[in-house]
């Protein structure tokens, strides 16, 4: 008998008012900080990869919130509808991926030559490498160039996810061919994303 998956969506009564969260914001965006540090790995010297869950999206929407003063239901469901997406749901794992580069030059030149990145991105946990089906919300790529930011959904196998849960580690990588790297999480990396599946 298989046991249903909790379901992980933020709902409206999950977020602080407008109020609420002026007054604990410092404290809620340290927690989130420091919760964030297993949750961003670099891939190589051009990549961060930001695995999201639950409370790093209920962040990203207080923040949203606060900046466009939000507080009306429709408004506020608006929001709730964009970001849910990005909470994992029990049998994958889901990434913001930022392509970065500090000179603006150099990030334009780069971004042509990494068109595609996007979908040779790659995760493995004890199994075969899962590549992420990348940006389902909107195309961000067009005809010469791909865009700095993407959101990545790897979908895992039970095999792959019971291996996560028995603590294996996860690799990660690019598989592109202006951009080939690949990196091993830490354990506590490992125990942070195992915690993301059903």
């Amino acid at each position: 008998m298989t046991t249903a998956t909790p379901d992980r969506t933020l709902k409206a009564d999950d977020l602080f008012s407008l109020e609420h969260y002026a007054r604990t914001r410092p404290a809620f965006r340290a927690r989130v900080l420091e919760h964030k540090k297993l949750r961003n790995i670099g891939v190589g010297p051009h990549t961060t990869w930001c695995f999201e869950d639950r409370l790093t999206v209920q962040y990203q929407v207080q923040e949203m919130l606060r900046t466009e003063r939000i507080f009306e239901p429709e408004g506020i469901a608006d929001e709730l509808e964009s970001y849910n997406p990005l909470i994992p749901d029990g049998a994958n794992l889901k990434a913001t991926l930022l392509i970065e580069y500090t000179d603006a030059d150099e990030r334009h030149r780069a971004l042509v030559l990494l068109k595609g990145l996007e979908r040779r991105c790659w995760l493995s946990a004890g199994s075969d490498k899962v590549f992420a089906i990348a940006d389902e919300d909107l195309q961000r790529e067009n005809a010469t160039k791909t865009s700095a930011v993407h959101f990545l959904r790897f979908e895992l196998s039970a095999h792959a996810c019971a291996a996560l849960k028995r603590g294996a580690l996860v690799e990660l990588g690019v598989d592109h061919d202006a951009y080939r790297y690949q990196v091993t999480t830490s354990a506590a990396t490992s125990r942070a994303l195992a915690a993301d599946l059903a």
